[in-house]
């Protein structure tokens, strides 16, 4: 029989990182973006392994409502709609770091 080559243990297995999610949500797509790509940037720059930005189904919070406040006259309505974008990111670094990395001002 052979045998298998042992396997060296990395910086993940010996526990010193550890695989931390991040959800960031927000209704302006515009300034989500940059929080991730700020995040993104600031986790390279430390040779950190980064997963991300994903991203997930947009939720869309609708309410309709009628335009006359008492409810007399033409029946018409109002149809708000306000949009959620969410993205995550998974870093795998130790929890020091990763409060470093998102020490950040968002808009």
């Amino acid at each position: 029989m052979s045998s298998y080559p042992v396997k060296k243990p990395t910086q993940e297995a010996t526990g010193t990182s550890q695989k931390i999610r991040i959800t960031l949500s927000s209704r302006k797509v515009q300034a989500l973006e940059k929080a991730c790509k700020d995040l993104v940037g600031r986790a390279k720059e430390q040779k950190v392994r980064v997963k991300g930005p994903m991203r997930m189904p947009t939720k869309t919070l609708r309410i309709t409502t009628m335009k006359s406040p008492c409810g007399e006259g033409t029946i018409t309505f109002d149809r708000f709609e306000m949009r959620v974008h969410k993205r995550v990111i998974d870093l795998f670094a130790p929890s020091e770091l990763v409060k470093k990395l998102t020490a950040i001002n968002i808009e």
